[in-house]
């Protein structure tokens, strides 16, 4: 059954974790609305790749312009059946922003399925959810989610409504977890024939 999903997306979140999850949950037939504080549907933000190649830290590239699809303003979190918080950079500003700490809040309040990657977690803690859960995040973001209150879980992460992932590269499990709590049927390494 499709599911109604917002994603809170700004200047220089991940590409990776905007892109993929955005494109495979409306592949698998999710409605998915890409919103940003002070921008309209219509309106681009600037995503940034990060990458390790044997630095201490990763480096960043620029990406793509990412088209929002929905106008944060207009938008009533009680309209979805889920939320998407990718990483990057855009959450230390993000959750700055009081309607984004209110989306994230009613989403916890009503105990609907959240997936959150990467620097995602700052927004989750910025809005004093992560209370009492296990979860993980990108490494550097360790000491602040445990400060919110929640367990430190190495890998990807499920604990009630809430699946978290430490970067892209745990997008196949992440993904799979938050679709299995979506209701879909996943079939880990095998593909699912088609019914005739």
């Amino acid at each position: 059954m499709s599911k109604d999903i917002l994603m809170i997306v700004g200047d220089f979140g991940e590409d990776y974790e905007i892109m993929v999850p955005f494109q495979a949950l409306e592949m698998v037939g999710h409605n998915v609305d890409a919103v940003c504080p002070d921008k309209e549907a219509g309106e681009t933000i600037k995503t940034a790749i990060h990458d390790f190649r044997g630095d201490q830290t990763y480096m960043e590239s620029r990406g793509h312009n990412f088209e929002l699809n929905a106008t944060m303003d207009e938008i009533d979190p009680s309209d979805y059946d889920a939320l998407c918080v990718p990483g990057g950079r855009a959450p230390e500003y993000l959750r700055t922003h009081d309607e984004v700490i209110e989306a994230v809040q009613h989403f916890f309040e009503e105990d609907k399925p959240v997936a959150s990657i990467c620097h995602g977690p700052q927004i989750l803690a910025a809005a004093d959810v992560l209370d009492g859960y296990e979860i993980t995040a990108y490494p550097a973001v360790q000491a602040e989610v445990e400060a919110a209150g929640c367990s430190w879980v190495d890998g990807v992460v499920r604990d009630g409504n809430l699946v978290t992932g430490q970067a892209w590269p745990d997008h196949p499990e992440w993904l799979a977890e938050f679709m299995e709590l979506l209701g879909d049927d996943i079939s880990h390494g095998e593909p699912v024939p088609a019914d005739d």
